[in-house]
Protein backbone atom coordinates (compact mmCIF):
# COMPACT_ATOMS: atom_id res chain seq x y z
CA UNK A 1 0.00 0.00 0.00
CA UNK A 2 1.38 3.43 -0.89
CA UNK A 3 2.60 6.29 1.53
CA UNK A 4 -0.53 8.05 0.00
CA UNK A 5 -3.35 5.81 -0.05
CA UNK A 6 -2.46 5.31 3.98
CA UNK A 7 -2.72 8.88 4.80
CA UNK A 8 -6.57 8.89 2.98
CA UNK A 9 -7.67 5.58 4.57
CA UNK A 10 -6.62 6.71 7.98
CA UNK A 11 -8.11 9.98 7.58
CA UNK A 12 -11.40 8.69 6.41
CA UNK A 13 -11.20 6.34 9.86
CA UNK A 14 -10.65 9.60 11.45
CA UNK A 15 -13.83 11.41 9.57
CA UNK A 16 -16.00 8.50 10.72
CA UNK A 17 -14.70 8.48 14.51
CA UNK A 18 -15.11 11.78 14.93
CA UNK A 19 -18.82 11.20 13.53
CA UNK A 20 -19.72 8.96 15.67
CA UNK A 21 -18.52 10.86 18.80
CA UNK A 22 -20.40 13.59 17.91
CA UNK A 23 -23.79 11.61 17.34
CA UNK A 24 -23.14 10.02 20.83
CA UNK A 25 -22.37 13.24 22.68
CA UNK A 26 -25.74 14.54 21.12
CA UNK A 27 -27.30 11.47 22.17
CA UNK A 28 -26.16 12.06 26.18
CA UNK A 29 -27.83 15.95 26.12
CA UNK A 30 -29.84 17.13 28.53
CA UNK A 31 -33.56 18.17 27.22
CA UNK A 32 -35.07 21.50 26.27
CA UNK A 33 -35.18 22.80 29.83
CA UNK A 34 -31.68 22.29 30.64
CA UNK A 35 -32.14 19.21 33.14
CA UNK A 36 -30.24 15.94 32.44
CA UNK A 37 -32.13 13.31 30.24
CA UNK A 38 -31.99 11.29 33.20
CA UNK A 39 -33.94 13.61 35.47
CA UNK A 40 -36.65 14.22 32.86
CA UNK A 41 -39.99 12.44 33.86
CA UNK A 42 -41.38 10.40 31.48
CA UNK A 43 -45.09 9.97 30.87
CA UNK A 44 -46.70 6.70 30.64
CA UNK A 45 -49.48 6.87 27.28
CA UNK A 46 -52.84 7.73 28.84
CA UNK A 47 -55.59 6.06 27.85
CA UNK A 48 -58.19 7.25 25.39
CA UNK A 49 -61.63 8.54 26.46
CA UNK A 50 -63.77 5.46 27.29
CA UNK A 51 -60.97 3.36 27.89
CA UNK A 52 -60.46 2.32 31.15
CA UNK A 53 -56.68 2.00 33.05
CA UNK A 54 -56.60 -1.18 32.63
CA UNK A 55 -57.61 -1.74 29.20
CA UNK A 56 -54.40 0.43 28.24
CA UNK A 57 -51.82 -1.68 30.09
CA UNK A 58 -53.76 -4.91 29.01
CA UNK A 59 -52.85 -5.29 25.46
CA UNK A 60 -52.70 -9.04 25.33
CA UNK A 61 -55.98 -9.66 24.82
CA UNK A 62 -56.73 -12.39 27.02
CA UNK A 63 -59.85 -13.71 28.57
CA UNK A 64 -61.00 -13.05 32.10
CA UNK A 65 -59.37 -16.19 34.50
CA UNK A 66 -62.29 -18.08 35.87
CA UNK A 67 -62.61 -17.97 39.54
CA UNK A 68 -64.04 -21.49 40.73
CA UNK A 69 -64.26 -20.72 44.39
CA UNK A 70 -63.19 -17.83 47.05
CA UNK A 71 -62.05 -17.51 50.49
CA UNK A 72 -62.12 -14.91 52.93
CA UNK A 73 -58.95 -14.25 54.63
CA UNK A 74 -57.69 -11.97 57.47
CA UNK A 75 -56.88 -7.80 57.11
CA UNK A 76 -58.61 -8.24 53.46
CA UNK A 77 -57.07 -10.68 52.04
CA UNK A 78 -58.98 -12.62 49.24
CA UNK A 79 -58.06 -16.08 48.09
CA UNK A 80 -59.26 -16.41 44.97
CA UNK A 81 -58.91 -20.24 43.27
CA UNK A 82 -58.94 -20.52 39.45
CA UNK A 83 -58.17 -24.18 38.74
CA UNK A 84 -57.66 -27.43 40.47
CA UNK A 85 -55.89 -29.67 37.52
CA UNK A 86 -55.21 -33.36 37.75
CA UNK A 87 -51.82 -33.82 36.09
CA UNK A 88 -50.12 -36.96 34.45
CA UNK A 89 -48.13 -39.23 37.47
CA UNK A 90 -51.15 -38.95 39.71
CA UNK A 91 -51.35 -35.43 41.01
CA UNK A 92 -53.29 -32.37 41.56
CA UNK A 93 -52.63 -28.92 41.11
CA UNK A 94 -53.99 -25.70 42.71
CA UNK A 95 -53.73 -22.57 41.34
CA UNK A 96 -55.30 -19.08 42.12
CA UNK A 97 -54.25 -15.83 43.09
CA UNK A 98 -54.01 -13.89 46.84
CA UNK A 99 -55.39 -10.67 46.67
CA UNK A 100 -54.76 -8.05 49.02
CA UNK A 101 -58.10 -5.91 49.39
CA UNK A 102 -56.64 -3.96 52.52
CA UNK A 103 -55.71 -0.57 52.65
CA UNK A 104 -52.10 -1.48 53.87
CA UNK A 105 -49.48 -4.21 53.10
CA UNK A 106 -49.99 -7.70 54.78
CA UNK A 107 -46.87 -9.19 55.97
CA UNK A 108 -48.55 -11.77 58.35
CA UNK A 109 -47.73 -15.19 55.96
CA UNK A 110 -46.29 -17.04 58.43
CA UNK A 111 -49.31 -19.04 59.03
CA UNK A 112 -49.55 -19.93 55.96
CA UNK A 113 -46.34 -22.44 55.55
CA UNK A 114 -48.33 -24.50 58.28
CA UNK A 115 -46.76 -26.28 61.47
CA UNK A 116 -44.54 -28.53 59.85
CA UNK A 117 -40.99 -26.92 59.24
CA UNK A 118 -39.04 -27.16 55.63
CA UNK A 119 -36.77 -25.80 53.49
CA UNK A 120 -39.06 -23.79 51.47
CA UNK A 121 -39.35 -20.53 53.77
CA UNK A 122 -42.19 -18.57 53.99
CA UNK A 123 -44.66 -20.34 51.42
CA UNK A 124 -48.34 -22.02 51.10
CA UNK A 125 -47.27 -25.31 51.96
CA UNK A 126 -49.61 -25.09 54.58
CA UNK A 127 -52.67 -25.90 52.27
CA UNK A 128 -54.54 -28.66 52.54
CA UNK A 129 -57.22 -30.77 50.66
CA UNK A 130 -59.85 -32.74 51.93
CA UNK A 131 -61.94 -35.35 50.16
CA UNK A 132 -65.14 -35.15 52.57
CA UNK A 133 -66.32 -38.90 50.79
CA UNK A 134 -63.25 -40.76 50.98
CA UNK A 135 -62.30 -39.52 54.37
CA UNK A 136 -59.20 -38.32 53.40
CA UNK A 137 -56.48 -35.15 53.98
CA UNK A 138 -53.79 -34.48 51.61
CA UNK A 139 -50.93 -32.38 52.06
CA UNK A 140 -48.98 -30.52 49.87
CA UNK A 141 -45.92 -33.05 48.00
CA UNK A 142 -42.41 -32.54 49.37
CA UNK A 143 -39.19 -32.79 46.77
CA UNK A 144 -36.06 -34.68 47.89
CA UNK A 145 -34.39 -32.24 50.11
CA UNK A 146 -38.23 -31.45 51.97
CA UNK A 147 -39.23 -28.36 49.72
CA UNK A 148 -42.68 -28.15 49.28
CA UNK A 149 -44.37 -28.49 45.29
CA UNK A 150 -45.95 -24.65 45.78
CA UNK A 151 -45.09 -21.00 45.41
CA UNK A 152 -42.70 -19.98 47.94
CA UNK A 153 -41.26 -16.08 48.68
CA UNK A 154 -44.40 -15.61 50.26
CA UNK A 155 -43.71 -12.77 53.31
CA UNK A 156 -45.72 -9.56 51.91
CA UNK A 157 -48.52 -8.79 49.58
CA UNK A 158 -48.90 -5.19 48.80
CA UNK A 159 -51.87 -3.27 49.34
CA UNK A 160 -54.18 -3.30 46.11
CA UNK A 161 -52.15 -6.45 44.80
CA UNK A 162 -52.57 -10.30 44.17
CA UNK A 163 -50.07 -12.88 44.23
CA UNK A 164 -50.49 -15.78 41.79
CA UNK A 165 -49.65 -19.13 43.79
CA UNK A 166 -49.97 -23.04 43.11
CA UNK A 167 -49.79 -26.00 45.66
CA UNK A 168 -49.67 -29.50 44.15
CA UNK A 169 -50.76 -32.52 46.27
CA UNK A 170 -51.28 -36.27 45.35
CA UNK A 171 -54.63 -37.08 43.06
CA UNK A 172 -57.60 -38.31 44.86
CA UNK A 173 -58.84 -41.32 43.48
CA UNK A 174 -60.82 -40.77 40.13
CA UNK A 175 -64.15 -40.90 41.40
CA UNK A 176 -63.30 -37.80 43.59
CA UNK A 177 -64.79 -34.90 41.86
CA UNK A 178 -64.93 -32.48 44.25
CA UNK A 179 -62.83 -30.79 47.75
CA UNK A 180 -62.44 -28.87 50.33
CA UNK A 181 -58.82 -26.64 49.78
CA UNK A 182 -57.83 -25.42 53.04
CA UNK A 183 -55.39 -22.41 53.86
CA UNK A 184 -54.41 -21.51 57.11
CA UNK A 185 -56.08 -17.82 58.36
CA UNK A 186 -58.84 -18.48 54.95
CA UNK A 187 -61.87 -19.94 55.31
CA UNK A 188 -62.23 -23.42 53.42
CA UNK A 189 -63.64 -23.21 50.12
CA UNK A 190 -64.87 -26.35 47.84
CA UNK A 191 -63.55 -26.59 44.54
CA UNK A 192 -64.14 -29.01 41.90
CA UNK A 193 -61.43 -30.97 39.70
CA UNK A 194 -61.29 -30.78 36.48
CA UNK A 195 -59.14 -33.11 33.98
Amino acid sequence: MSMRHTVKVRAGAAVVAVSGLALALAGCGGGDDGKPASAQSVSAPQPTAGQSQNAASDKSGSAATTIIATAAGEEGMVLEINEARRDQGGFLTVSGNLKNTGAKDFNHTTAWRGNELTGSGESVAGATLVDKAGKKRYYVLRDTEGRCLCTTGVNSIGAGKALPIFAQFPAPPASTTEVEFNLPTFASATIKISG
